[in-house]
């Protein structure tokens, strides 16, 4: 290798370090800040590493926030809207990709177009239809309307349509019907795109703010985390309690960071294996 060759990839190198760095730094600000004591929050030069760790804000946080139920209820409304989004994205997709039927195209161009719509354009028809079947102030009412999605609906079919039509063929003259098909034969050969689309729909709804807002209106005991988080937020009074705040923010990113480091292979396969396509 020649000497310019190995400037320009020392400086790459350097530019990627620097941008990981410059990335992570809120992330690791705020663990670090959620181990410090009240008074080394306030004091000027700042402390960037506690002089003793202490785990008294995490007591706190649930003191103040009910945590470990905000958790639960983020957990179970992230959780079941993925499996919904995953089944029906499937279903859908190998339906768009695999089934010849009239209007078949005019009906995948529709709802590519409501793909752009903005969240807020659907709100409130959303929330008249959720207190009509009176589900309004219920977990069931944030998770219902969420079970389906145009996004996850085109990934699959994008990914589905790759999959060779004499592999389908073969397993139905083997017998299998065509559920069978779909999540036997097909599943397997889209994996990493299913994992993409679990990440994708696992970290949206965790974090999502306004709807479970909307629907929960003075059901605070259903809160997900991200709307506890408010709380606290209210109840810190100048940089008092700004280890609170950090611990409650802290215990609210573990679970999107942890799927993330197991899902990570899979996403990057999906992106190669998109980029190939593509």
């Amino acid at each position: 290798m020649t000497r310019q060759p190995r400037i320009v990839r020392a400086l790459l190198v350097s530019l990627i370090v620097a941008l990981a760095v410059m990335s992570a730094f809120p992330f690791l600000w705020m663990v670090l800040s959620s181990f410090k004591t009240a008074e080394e929050s306030m004091r000027t030069p700042p402390v960037w590493i506690p002089a003793a760790a202490s785990l008294e804000s995490y007591g706190a946080v649930s003191d103040v926030i009910q945590a470990g139920r905000s958790l639960l209820n983020s957990a179970i409304i992230a959780t079941l809207t993925t499996a919904g989004i995953l089944v029906t994205s499937i279903m859908a997709g190998f339906a768009f990709a695999k089934y010849r039927f009239r209007g078949r195209d005019t009906l995948f161009g529709l709802m590519i177009a409501a793909m752009f719509l903005p969240p807020i354009v659907t709100l409130i028809p959303l929330f008249r239809m959720v207190s009509e079947m009176g589900l309004n102030g219920s977990l069931a009412g944030v998770i219902l309307p969420n079970l389906a999605n145009a996004f996850g609906i085109f990934l699959m079919r994008q990914f589905i349509a790759g999959v060779p039509d004499d592999l389908i063929d073969a397993a139905r003259v083997d017998g299998a019907s065509e559920l069978r098909v779909v999540f036997s034969v097909v599943a397997p050969a889209v994996l990493p795109a299913i994992a993409a689309l679990a990440l994708f729909a696992f970290v949206y709804h965790w974090n999502t703010y306004l709807w479970p807002l909307t629907v929960l209106q003075g059901a605070s005991e259903d809160y997900p985390i991200v709307l506890s988080l408010g709380r606290l937020l209210s109840y810190n009074r100048g940089a008092m309690n700004t280890p609170l705040v950090m611990a409650g923010a802290t215990l609210a990113v573990l679970p999107p960071l942890v799927m993330f480091v197991f899902l990570q292979r899979f996403f990057v396969d999906s992106m190669v294996s998109a980029a190939v396509k593509g």
